[in-house]
């Protein structure tokens, strides 16, 4: 008897292919708070200066938005109970935008609210998570400090720059659809400690130190090994050349042109873009004018 053919899951696979060719790379324009907590500010580095492109496949992007989809629920839910919840700025109508005095850092906070039971007098901020059975368990044992300490670092900064004293952190176990609600104080020292990173991290003209060996566990599944380990070039872009600098306002410089460049632009690799040498894992062997050239090096290659 002839064995069966393997089951065709074509809708399927055009579905996450749909969801593939929507993402557009992922960089953001500023340093987010939701990733201040990492330990190695080297790939923070990286992902502020773009040397990057992300992708994912269609079946991971899908996950990601199931958290999206999770937030007007449990909105709905803390209105169900009493609370006094706003998802957006009422000054903007748009969804509760935080910046540092750069303007480089910062991210898009889910709300804040009003009549959380343990405390009905005290404005919250709101965050909401979704968490594999797993880690949900670890939450609930340890802690959002302990368990999920990217997560603490992303509030412990909304509640810095928003002038808040408390978060209200709720996270859902996507295969139980159980509820954790947790209460975080705020902790300016700990606030101002994560300013502060990003901060030296923004104005770093050069990556910072390796921290780990490639051996480490969290090298082995960054993103950047390859360029931070392995001698990769860094992608071509205005935030990966030696010419432009962050400055104040969210924006950047241009030396070489001495101009402002606007966010679009940033995006493309001018004629003149040259990489910071720190990147190119390489012997210089000549400069000429404001053009580093290396071991091997060919106009192409630039």
């Amino acid at each position: 008897m002839s064995p069966l053919p393997p089951r065709q899951q074509q809708t399927r696979d055009a579905i996450y292919a749909a969801y593939a060719a929507r993402q557009d790379g992922g960089h953001r324009p500023h340093l987010g708070a939701s990733l201040i907590g990492r330990e190695c500010e080297r790939d923070l580095w990286y992902r502020f200066r773009w040397a990057l492109t992300v992708m994912f496949e269609g079946r991971m992007l899908r996950l990601f938005e199931t958290g999206d989809h999770e937030e007007p629920r449990l909105v709905n839910d803390l209105r169900a109970i009493g609370c006094t919840v706003m998802e957006v700025d009422p000054e903007t109508g748009r969804q509760w935008r935080v910046r540092d005095d750069t303007g480089h850092f910062g991210g898009s906070a889910d709300g804040v609210g009003l009549g959380i039971p343990e405390a009905p007098k005290t404005w919250h901020l709101l965050e909401f998570k979704t968490h594999n059975d797993k880690s949900f368990k670890a939450l609930t044992d340890k802690g959002v400090k302990a368990s999920k300490p990217e997560h603490f670092a992303q509030m412990q900064v909304y509640m810095h720059l928003l002038g808040l004293e408390r978060a209200l952190y709720m996270a859902k176990n996507k295969n139980t659809d159980e509820l954790h609600c947790e209460r975080v104080h705020y902790d300016s020292a700990a606030a101002l400690r994560l300013v502060e990173k990003a901060r030296r991290i923004i104005t770093a003209a050069r990556p910072p130190e390796r921290p780990f060996k490639p051996d480490f566990y969290l090298c082995k599944w960054c993103d950047h090994r390859g360029i931070c380990h392995d001698g990769e070039l860094p992608e071509r872009n205005c935030r990966t050349c030696m010419h432009a600098t962050p400055v104040d306002g969210g924006q950047w410089h241009c030396a070489k042109h001495d101009e402002i460049i606007p966010i679009d632009a940033q995006r493309q690799a001018h004629p003149c873009h040259r990489h910071i040498p720190d990147n190119v894992r390489r012997e210089q062997i000549d400069v000429r004018g404001d053009d580093i050239v290396y071991q091997g090096w060919t106009d192409e290659g630039r």
